[in-house]
């Protein structure tokens, strides 16, 4: 008697914050994880975990995207987790950086999106999960022009896939988080130049009172893949921030 399938998840950014663990959550409630990053080192720390096998991905190459695929052509779920956070407002965001958070933010989704539909469609059934954020179309957050362009963007993406493929067994929803305690978050507040008081004022515009953590996120993720009638939405999970 033939095993059941496992349904296999593609992530990316998958080497530490969100990414992590989603990637961790998801192996241990039976997925068969593919976790990419670019970070082979910190990669590595997900490699001997069961269900996960891990891949070093360069998702602003589409060349490297397609041979990812080529390599794994049935992906059920594609978890796109990678993105960057740039601060500054409309003057102080120079063209490189806007072009760099679009490719990054978005082309890189985008790629991803196009690789994975083909084997999706094959099969009349697919769940794509796109990470954009609270600070998009759905919120204004100083300093994050570029930031919040593509992130909106993404917003758009999403409720395209989902509308023209609808009918053909692939959902497509975006998830919106507020502020999580991420290595990224840690780093722009050590940019700042005084930690404790960013930290505090990060925390400060929470109604909750805390900041999020990854493995709330990644519970939305576990909850998107298995909400099957459930496409082209935008799901806000930021402590209240929106409301």
């Amino acid at each position: 008697m033939e095993s059941e399938k496992k349904t296999t998840v593609l992530i990316t950014a998958a080497a530490q914050g969100i990414g992590y663990a989603t990637a961790r959550r998801l192996a241990e409630a039976g997925f068969q994880v593919i976790a990419t990053d670019i970070d082979e080192g910190k990669l590595h720390e997900l490699s001997d975990i069961p269900g996960i096998q891990t891949e070093v991905l360069n998702v602003l190459q589409p060349e490297a995207i397609s041979a990812l695929v080529e390599r794994h052509p049935v992906i059920d779920v594609l978890f796109n987790c990678a993105g960057i956070v740039h601060s500054g407002d409309v003057l102080h965001t120079e063209s490189d950086e806007m072009n760099f958070a679009w490719q990054l933010n978005v082309m890189a989704q985008y790629h991803l999106i196009r690789a994975v539909l083909p084997g999706m469609l094959a099969q009349q059934d697919g769940c794509i999960i796109n990470m954009s954020s609270i600070a998009s179309s759905l919120k204004a957050v100083p300093n994050r022009c570029a930031y919040s362009v593509s992130k909106a963007a993404v917003i758009g993406l999403t409720k395209s896939v989902a509308a023209d493929y609808i009918t053909q067994g692939i959902r497509c929803n975006a998830i919106c988080p507020g502020t999580v305690e991420t290595p990224s978050l840690h780093q722009r507040l050590r940019d700042t130049g005084d930690y404790e008081t960013a930290r505090a004022a990060f925390i400060s515009r929470q109604p909750m009172g805390r900041i999020g953590q990854p493995e709330e996120i990644a519970g939305l993720v576990h909850y998107l893949i298995t909400a099957t009638f459930t496409t082209g939405q935008v799901h806000h999970i930021d402590g209240g921030w929106s409301a």
